[in-house]
C-alpha cells in the first residue's frame, strides 16, 4: 500500500482479478455507561451527595461540569483515596466484559474517556486493560486541584486520527460528550442512553443490551 492506495498483488506476471479492496477497521467506545457503572453517580451514592450525580447526559459542558465537581468536592473535603475506594468496590456492567471480549477477538478496540488516568486502573485491570484513551487530574496532597485534558474534544479527534490512518471507524456511547465522536466515525450507535439523548440524536441507532450492540457493530464492520 502506497499513500493509502491498495496495490494489486500480481500472480504469475498478471493481476490477480476480482481482487476487493477493504480498510482495515477499529471500534471505538466510551467507557462509563457502556462498559462500566458511572463513577460518579457511584461516589453520589456512596458519599450521600446527590450533586455529585450529575454526569455528561445531563450537562454538555465538560469544563463546567468538571468545576462544579471539584467544588463540590472541596466543600466536603472529599479527596482523590476517597473516590478510589469507591472506584475500588465497582465492577463491569453486566455482559460489558463478555461484549468486550467478544468484540476483540473480532477487531480492535480503543476505549475513548473522559474519565482519568487515576479512576480508570481498577476498572480496566476487570475488563483484561484494554487501550484505554483519557485524561489526568491535577492532584495536590490529595487533593483533587484540577485536570488536564489530553486534548480538547479528544473523541472526536482521535476517530479522525485513524480514519486519517485509513481506518473504518465504528463507534458506540451513551452520553452527550460521545456525540461528536459518532458523528465522525463512519458509523455510531447510542448504547444505554437517556431518552433526551436519543430524541436530539435521532440520526444515531440506540439500543439498551450489548447483544444489540455487537449485532450493529458486526454488521457495520
Amino acid at each position: 500500500m502506497l499513500d493509502g492506495q491498495i496495490v494489486p498483488a500480481r500472480q504469475s506476471g498478471r493481476f490477480l482479478k476480482n481482487f476487493a479492496p477493504m480498510k482495515q477497521a477499529i471500534v471505538t467506545l466510551d467507557m462509563e455507561g457502556v462498559l462500566t457503572p458511572e463513577i460518579w453517580i457511584a461516589v453520589a451514592e456512596k458519599t450521600g451527595i446527590p450533586e455529585l450525580r450529575r454526569t455528561t447526559r445531563d450537562e454538555p459542558d465538560y469544563d463546567k461540569l468538571m468545576n462544579y465537581r471539584i467544588g463540590i468536592l472541596d466543600r466536603h473535603g472529599i479527596n482523590l483515596s476517597h473516590i478510589q475506594e469507591v472506584i475500588g468496590t465497582l465492577q463491569p456492567l453486566p455482559g460489558g466484559k463478555e461484549f468486550l471480549d467478544e468484540l476483540r477477538s473480532l477487531v480492535q478496540v480503543i476505549i475513548l474517556s473522559d474519565t482519568f488516568e487515576q479512576f480508570a486502573q481498577p476498572l480496566m485491570k476487570q475488563l483484561n486493560w484494554p487501550t484505554l484513551f483519557c485524561h489526568r487530574l491535577i492532584v495536590e496532597k490529595d487533593r483533587i486541584a484540577g485536570y488536564q485534558l489530553r486534548q480538547p474534544n479528544q473523541k472526536q479527534k482521535s476517530v479522525a486520527a485513524l480514519k486519517s490512518l485509513n481506518y473504518h471507524v465504528v463507534a458506540a456511547g451513551d452520553s452527550y460528550n460521545d456525540t461528536a465522536m459518532l458523528g465522525e466515525a463512519n458509523a455510531g450507535f447510542l448504547i444505554h442512553a437517556p431518552e433526551k439523548v436519543k430524541q436530539e440524536f435521532p440520526q444515531f441507532k440506540a439500543v439498551e443490551s450489548h447483544a444489540e450492540l455487537l449485532k450493529l457493530i458486526k454488521g457495520a464492520l
